[in-house]
């Protein structure tokens, strides 16, 4: 945990003075931003884990995989929503997840401009500080139509845009944007259903000890477990009782 938060503290000390400054961002391969802050905020993260942790292996969206062989990993995301915090939106976040195998440990979600940070450990309650208030704690709410359901971005679910339609049809509101930020807000209540599609193991790692800390769950579209491997698709839920009905409604037609 003391590493995990060294990792955080280092990345939000990098992104902070970039800010809404004159930042400017490249494309990589897959067409998805990236900024010097990016960079030089996972490499500071690998040097702080790299001097607490070096038996571990380290896995970040920018720079790869080191040590493949060792079963405990850090998995990195120095900027979890490149394009928010290129337009100078605040709902983007570091971060920081350790997985045995494909079993999350440790999970920090840490919004380094508004000082916002969850911690998440398996078997633990999760923890939040912050100045803009919320207390830790999913809403109680089993039912499909009085959901509150968010996702990232349209363009991300690709051909699986009329399954999420379906779902969007039978809750209250749908809301888009958010990237790992409104994992955060679900995790205190403020929504209920986050359904995505080509998460990378460094943008859901973090995410599940938060989640399941603060009474939620976090699983693939046919509600199994997440694994390194898989195809990228995510559900989130506050009350574990919309599970059932979240699967149903992407799988129907």
């Amino acid at each position: 945990m003391a590493a995990a938060q060294a990792a955080a503290d280092a990345a939000g000390a990098v992104i902070r003075p970039h800010f809404r400054g004159a930042v400017a961002a490249d494309l990589k391969a897959d067409q998805s931003p990236v900024t010097i802050a990016d960079r030089d905020a996972e490499l500071a993260m690998r040097a702080v884990l790299e001097q607490l942790c070096p038996e571990c292996g380290i896995l970040g969206e920018e720079f790869g995989l080191v040590r493949p062989e060792a079963r405990l990993r850090w998995v990195l995301d120095p900027i979890d929503g490149t394009r928010a915090f290129i337009t100078g939106r605040p709902t983007f976040g570091t971060l920081v997840g350790l997985l045995d195998g494909d079993a999350p440990l440790v999970g920090i979600i840490d919004q380094p401009v508004t000082g916002e940070r969850w911690i998440g450990a398996t078997g633990r309650p999760t923890s939040f500080s912050g100045p803009l208030g919320g207390r830790v704690g999913t809403r109680a709410c089993a039912d499909l139509a009085l959901a509150e359901l968010s996702c990232t971005s349209p363009e991300m679910l690709g051909p699986s845009l009329p399954a999420f339609q379906r779902l969007a049809g039978r809750v209250r509101r749908n809301y888009w944007g958010g990237d790992c930020y409104a994992y955060g807000l679900l995790a205190l209540g403020q929504i209920d259903v986050i359904v995505e599609c080509d998460l990378k193991p460094w943008d859901w790692a973090a995410l599940l000890p938060v989640i399941a800390g603060a009474g939620g769950i976090v699983t693939d579209w046919r509600g199994q477990a997440l694994r390194v491997d898989g195809d990228g698709r995510v559900i989130a839920v506050g009350d574990p009782g919309l599970l059932a009905g979240v699967v149903a409604a992407l799988q129907d037609g």
